[in-house]
């Protein structure tokens, strides 16, 4: 969410940065919200003014009083009356006007990053680098769902009849990995200074708002039904709502966080055959990253959580480059953002999303008052020398859909899976999936 200050001051910009995002809709919000914050601030000073006035009001009667004034006294008494009850109709209209405001900051985009790519859609987002030899092998690579079915991992039919469709057992050698790959994802973090956490699983209404755009939320998000809870689709979500309302000491800054939890979503819409499976699902486990830092701090953590998911992709010895996102295709909450894509040799191209870091600035911080004590001196009420701080966010590793690159990446011609040799240790040892079925 933007500062109304910063609007108010420079609207040019702000409308300019609307545009950068084509959604020209919103271009009127602008002057809108200035002007409702133009008769906000003017109730403010009525108020303000009417207050004063009142106390010197009060004032005055005991003075008349003193001196038999009845009369006089009693006239003040009613233009006092008379000033409580306008006192109150400028309350309620203040509150009414600060609801219209805040609902159009809320929809209002953050300012991109200067080195956003402008661009209208996905298709125009731009290519960074590539990590790792991305090969075709001399085989044809099946679909996952086969290579699963083959390896006695996945039970689809079950899980429809349980739960629908988008649902799935793993099984056997795969359930092993996709826990495994979870297991070594966190270690990965805690090595680099992280520390773990397993959050919440579900959230309130406020927090959501917080973390996300409405347009998010209900393309996303599950409620549950009678109770002022959803349940989070990333851990992002509780991990960020952990610092609600909270004014942090700056050398207790940056947090850093890798959390673990299921998460849940609708995944709304019609998918192609390569998002069907295990790939598009409504549930499914996230190791996550998550920093709250000083805002001068939060370029320099973007990079290092961006290199953290590249390297652990090429610790499991899968191909991936980084995309950056372009203006069009930037979530509204965001000021920049980077998908990691990995290889797919059965479509021969980068095909699954693996990761995605992004810089919210301040966005989330202004939404759920979570601030950093400007100096020693300033107290919780002290709102002029504190300031909001910045939070980031990058996925580790998302299974099962990262399985999928796993799964390609290290077939072989066999039909057997190579295990690479950081993640043997939390496989029990286990080199080669597989072999004891091909064995039979």
């Amino acid at each position: 969410m933007l500062d109304i200050k910063f609007v108010r001051q420079n609207p040019g910009a702000v409308k300019e940065n609307i545009k950068r995002k084509f959604q020209d809709d919103k271009l009127t919000l602008v002057d809108d919200v200035i002007a409702l914050d133009e008769q906000y601030r003017a109730a403010l000073q009525q108020a303000e003014t009417l207050r004063a006035a009142r106390n010197k009001g009060s004032k005055e009667i005991g003075a008349l009083m003193a001196q038999k004034k009845l009369d006089e006294a009693n006239a003040k008494k009613a233009e006092i009356a008379a000033m409580g009850a306008e006192l109150d109709e400028l309350a309620a209209l203040e509150k009414e006007l600060a609801a219209k405001v805040r609902a159009i900051m809320l929809v209002l985009p953050q300012m991109m990053d200067d080195s956003v790519p402008t661009g209208k859609d996905d298709s125009e987002n731009v290519e960074l680098a590539t990590v790792g030899e991305a090969k075709v092998p001399d085989f044809e690579v099946p679909y996952h769902v086969e290579i699963m079915e083959n390896l006695a991992g996945v039970d689809l039919d079950s899980a429809r009849k349980t739960s629908g469709n988008g649902f799935y057992y793993l099984l056997g050698d795969v359930a092993r990995l996709h826990s495994a790959v979870l297991s070594y994802a966190r270690d990965f973090m805690i090595d680099r200074g992280f520390t773990y956490c397993i959050p919440p699983y579900m959230i309130r209404s406020s927090v959501v708002q917080g973390v996300m755009s409405f347009a998010e939320m209900e393309g996303m998000m599950y409620k549950i039904e009678g109770e002022d809870l959803y349940l989070i689709g990333t851990s992002e979500h509780s991990m960020i709502g952990k610092f609600i309302d909270t004014l942090n000491a700056k050398e207790s800054l940056p947090q850093r966080y890798t959390s673990y939890s299921p998460c849940f979503r609708k995944e709304v819409g019609a998918h192609g055959i390569e998002e069907r499976g295990v790939f598009r699902v409504h549930q499914f486990e996230k190791q996550e990253m998550i920093v709250v830092c000083e805002p001068e701090d939060s370029p320099a953590w973007f990079e290092k959580m961006l290199n953290h998911t590249v390297e652990l992709f090429e610790s499991l010895e899968i191909p991936v480059r980084t995309l950056e996102c372009c203006s069009g295709d930037l979530a509204d909450l965001k000021v920049k953002s980077v998908d990691v894509e990995a290889w797919s040799p059965r479509q021969q191209k980068y095909a699954f999303e693996v990761g995605s870091c992004s810089n919210l600035g301040d966005a989330q911080a202004r939404r759920l008052g979570i601030r950093i004590r400007g100096s020693s001196e300033a107290t919780e009420l002290d709102r002029r020398s504190n300031y909001y701080a910045h939070t980031l966010n990058n996925t580790v590793a998302a299974p099962p859909r990262m399985l999928i690159a796993f799964l390609e990446n290290h077939l072989q011609a066999s039909g057997t899976v190579h295990v690479p040799e950081v993640l043997r240790g939390y496989m029990g040892g286990v080199e080669t999936l597989g072999e004891k079925a091909n064995a039979t």
